[in-house]
């Protein structure tokens, strides 16, 4: 009898010994987690038989039809019985029984009296299914698509595989098209969620599988489209029309040619993510609800929210709202802003967002940054948010169109960083606070918000306070609003300071004020009478509280973590968080976050006047952000070596004094990385052009994953790019040399080779001039790699020979490896193939040593690429998945795109076109190392895999955005891809 493989994933063994069934793979069976024997194929065809009937009997007559059709042997009868009567000894009693000359199974009984009964996975599904078609009816998607793909997992390859009969193959087929149905539900979930393309690689696949499957089609056309590739949707219907045509005479049925004219239209509502592709209950939209929270003692402005109300609650039959509240800083705009948005919420039913876009500060938030954020709120997809910021604003203005939605803008540097993130279209509306007039935005209603009254002044004085307090000293409470200047912020901050002191009197904080050289000169206008207001709450403070709040001040970067608040301070973490506590209760910090602290912009303004003027000794300063840099650069030395094992690398970075954190894991030690990014490179970009930047530069180079990985990339060139300035200008050879080196990186991965061939040049003279080995051996390895893109392997040989010899001076076996898998690939360029193929297993057999890193993967990547020259496919395969599963650990996202590229490459060279194009449509959805040049090789590779399954016009289309490319960043390839279209453009 044949034995049977372990119960899948959605079963887990239970305690219980209940029997469970499965027919959409093999015919199997489990009493709890136990492989219950099935036996020979005829024996598993009565089995399914029985099972797929949901108990109802079958007779004798038509079990011998199940099995054996119009032939059946001589002895059928006596064979049936024989099999009925082994199963029912492996089954639990009563549960194959003999009645009415047939036999059944009945489930419920698998487990005997009051026991949980059976269970088949035809039956989980109908469950699955059902409960998915609710989930949907109540507008959650989530869930139901959750629901749906739990129900496709059940299926485990071919349905009845290897069960012989005519019952068998009509199940067969009636299953398979079942699974089809849900896979089409499921994918139309996607696309009303967004998930543009992610589908389009699984939708090329299924079309390839089933070209005549108009439902497919259709959707692939969808989500071309919303994808961004028009041109491919309208050509996938191209080759639909034909297709139907040749095969069968007709044209594509009325829903297909309505969506090829909707395309052709650009109708809006085909962009929009909830645009219902069947009639079925559309899915609610995600709907916003960012608006901080209210505060409870709001006080005044009644004639400000009056008139902002009237002008939000006209904004229906108008193209857009906007009102733009200016005032100097501690006016109450952004407390006002947040009282209307929070009245208002009612004409804004679809939701309501916000935004700190920190214009007082130095840096102020990227329009393109925010989108990114507003859309993901919106409920769109990250991989469908495109790069560019003029496209994001374009796809935000979609998202918004038929919603009425309010977007609050807090914090605005200009009307040129708010016009991307206007809403423009009817029934939206904006809320814009600035410390500035924005006279330049158009249609813009301006309001200008002063200080308060008197009254009401001391109405939120007496709403923080209290009234017992205020009323027996009502002299000295107005003398207190009076000197906080009646800025809002101010009052709030004496206020909150006498409500923690029930010891003190009014009079005792009106007296305290009263002397002014505790505070500036409150009638001043703009920074200086907010600073005033701030002098107030810093000359509360204690001591070890005021050295805190002067130092966290000095470091730039939108948030601090507690631990780089601790290394600032020089204090252990325990008493820094006490420290830090103590200050977010004085309302001078923000709690951004458990363990995350920022300053409001104008306080941390504040913060540094207080250290320029009373830090002593003033170098303490300079210590402080010297701390700082120590910790970033040993926290983040630590996580390369975790990542590069074995890597020499940190041996050679600039010391520390500071000690960083350390981390028991990987995913640990990336999460901190990607974690802190935005701080970590504020805080190289602080040292600029000071006698830090030397560790500096190290600081960049150990968190050079932050540009691998595709995440902070921009950021990341931009740092890169001011330490190569500043260095330059000081003559320091060595850390130029090494920027120089971190910046030839930053533009291999975006495929700007020339640029980075000139880098490369420069880093080089200047690593030879400092005698930097590290540098050197890194830069030849990086021109060697130049070479291979430009078509040199030759010269490439000759760089890579020079890093592996200074590499193994060094001790450095990782980087070693990493170089040998390089010159595999030189080798390969010269038509060595196979000592490619023994450089490149020397390459993975040393980073085997050092474990499961992305060194590892890199390397099965480059004997992957060997292998497929050799003609060894399927060893390729092996190699190129080894690397995707490594990659995807290490959250290497464009690594993980260009192995799914390579992967496509293998299985187009197998002839196994709807393979390679699902593994190219991935690499389009993950992107690439290499950037548009590498974006063109795969859009090739996608219309050559097209073009041989019979989908013409889409790989023209593909061909047309590869030139597109090619040409934009004059790739050699553009030639290849023009002689491809030449037939397509003659035809």
């Amino acid at each position: 009898m044949d034995g049977v493989p372990g119960a899948p994933e959605q079963w887990s063994p239970e305690e219980s010994a209940a029997l469970r069934f499965s027919v959409l793979g093999p015919v199997r069976a489990w009493r709890g987690a136990e492989a219950l024997p099935t036996g020979s194929p005829q024996q598993r065809a009565l089995l399914a038989a029985l099972l797929l009937r949901e108990g109802r009997t079958a007779t004798a007559g038509e079990l011998i039809d199940a099995l054996w059709g119009d032939e059946p042997p001589s002895q059928a009868l006596a064979a049936v019985r024989t099999y009925a009567s082994r199963l029912r000894k492996v089954l639990s009693p009563g549960v194959l029984v003999s009645e009415s000359g047939g036999y059944a199974i009945r489930l419920s009984d698998a487990s005997g009296p009051g026991g949980p009964g059976g269970t088949l996975d035809v039956a989980l599904v109908q469950e699955l299914a059902a409960d998915a078609e609710k989930a949907k009816a109540v507008g959650d998607l989530c869930h139901a698509r959750a629901l749906l793909n739990k129900a496709l997992n059940l299926w485990d390859g071919e349905v009845l595989a290897n069960v012989p009969g005519p019952y068998a193959e009509t199940q067969r087929t009636r299953l398979q098209e079942w699974k089809l149905q849900l896979t089409e539900t499921r994918l139309d979930m996607d696309l009303e969620q967004g998930c543009h393309a992610e589908a389009v690689s699984e939708l090329t696949a299924l079309t390839a599988a089933h070209p005549l499957r108009e439902r497919l089609r259709e959707l692939l056309m969808l989500a071309l489209y919303r994808s961004g590739r028009q041109a491919e949707a309208l050509a996938a219907y191209a080759d639909t029309r034909r297709l139907l045509a040749d095969e069968l005479g007709v044209d594509p049925r009325p829903d297909l040619q309505e969506l090829q004219q909707r395309i052709l239209q650009a109708d809006p509502g085909l962009a929009e993510p909830s645009a219902p592709l069947a009639p079925e209950v559309a899915a609610t939209p995600v709907r916003p609800a960012q608006l901080p929270a209210n505060v409870p003692d709001f006080t005044g402005r009644a004639s400000f929210v009056s008139e902002l109300s009237e002008v939000l609650a006209t904004s229906e039959g108008r193209v857009m709202a906007v009102s733009a509240l200016a005032g100097i800083g501690g006016v109450g705009k952004t407390t006002l802003a947040v009282h209307v948005a929070h009245q208002s919420r009612g004409i804004f039913p679809d939701g309501q967002l916000y935004v700190d876009l920190q214009g007082a500060g130095a840096r102020a938030a990227e329009p393109a940054a925010v989108l990114g954020a507003f859309l993901r709120a919106l409920g769109t997809a990250d991989s469908a948010i495109p790069d560019t910021l003029d496209e994001r604003a374009a796809l935000y203005r979609s998202v918004l169109d038929g919603r009425r939605v309010l977007v609050l803008l807090d914090n605005a540097r200009d009307a040129a960083q708010v016009r991307p993130l206007l809403p423009g279209t009817e029934g939206c509306a904006a809320l814009v606070t600035s410390r500035v007039r924005m006279v330049d935005l158009a249609g813009a209603h301006l309001v200008d918000l002063d200080v308060m009254s008197p009254e009401e002044a001391l109405q939120l004085f007496t709403k923080i306070v209290g009234a017992e307090r205020v009323a027996s000293e009502r002299q000295s409470a107005l003398d207190v609003v009076a000197a906080c200047g009646f800025l809002p912020l101010a009052i709030r901050i004496a206020a909150s300071r006498l409500a923690a002191r029930r010891t003190w009197t009014v009079s005792v904080l009106a007296d305290k004020l009263a002397d002014e050289r505790r505070r500036l000169d409150e009638l001043q206008a703009g920074d200086l009478a907010v600073k005033a207001t701030f002098e107030l709450g810093y000359g509360q403070l204690e001591a070890v509280q005021a050295r805190a709040f002067r130092l966290l001040g000095l470091a730039d970067g939108p948030d601090i973590s507690l631990a780089a608040a601790a290394a600032v301070l020089d204090l252990p973490v325990e008493e820094a968080e006490d420290v830090l506590e103590s200050l977010v209760d004085t309302s001078l910090l923000e709690s951004a976050a458990p363990g995350r602290y920022r300053y409001h912009d104008l306080v941390r303004l504040y913060a540094r006047a207080c250290a320029e003027r009373d830090e002593q000794p003033p170098g303490e300063r300079t210590s402080a952000l010297s701390r700082l840099l120590d910790f970033y650069l040993a926290t983040a030395a630590g996580v390369y070596a975790i990542e590069r094992p074995g890597d020499r690398l940190v041996d050679h970075l600039e010391t520390t004094e500071y000690r960083g954190l350390e981390f028991d894991d990987g995913a640990a030690a990336l999460d901190w990385l990607y974690t802190e990014a935005a701080s970590l490179l504020a805080c190289v970009r602080q040292s600029v052009g000071t006698d830090r930047q030397c560790r500096a530069v190290d600081l960049l180079w150990a968190a050079k994953d932050l540009t691998e990985s595709g995440a902070n990339s921009h950021q990341y060139e931009t740092t890169a790019r001011a330490m190569c300035e500043a260095t330059r200008s000081v003559g320091d050879a060595h850390a130029e040399g090494r920027a120089r080196t971190i910046l030839t990186d930053v533009l291999l991965v975006s495929g700007r080779i020339e640029q980075a061939e000139e880098e490369a040049r420069l880093a080089m003279d200047l690593a030879g001039s400092a005698q930097d080995a590290t540098a050197i051996s890194w830069v030849a390895n990086n021109r060697g790699l130049i070479c291979l893109h430009q078509g040199r392997p030759a010269d490439g040989k000759g760089f890579f020979d020079q890093a592996i010899e200074l590499l193994r001076a060094a001790d450095n076996r990782p980087f070693e490896a990493t170089s040998l898998c390089n010159l595999s690939r030189a080798h390969l360029g010269m038509g060595n193939i196979t000592k490619a193929v023994e450089i490149a297993q020397r390459g993975v057999a040393i980073h085997a040593e050092f474990g499961r890193t992305v060194r590892l993967a890199n390397s099965h990547y480059a004997v992957g690429i060997a292998l497929h020259m050799a003609g060894r496919h399927s060893e390729a395969l092996g190699h190129f998945s080894e690397a995707l599963g490594i990659l995807g650990d290490h959250r290497q996202r464009l690594w993980e795109g260009t192995t799914h590229f390579r992967i496509a490459e293998v299985h187009l060279a197998a002839r196994r076109p709807a393979q390679a194009a699902q593994h190219a449509e991935q690499a389009l959805a993950l992107r690439c190392i290499g950037g548009d040049r590498m974006r063109g090789n795969v859009l090739t590779l996608l219309g050559r895999a097209l073009s041989v399954l019979g989908q013409v016009d889409r790989a023209t289309a593909c061909w047309r955005d590869a030139l597109s490319l090619y040409e934009g960043c004059g790739a050699v390839e553009a030639a290849e891809v023009r002689a491809l279209l030449t037939p397509a453009t003659a035809a």
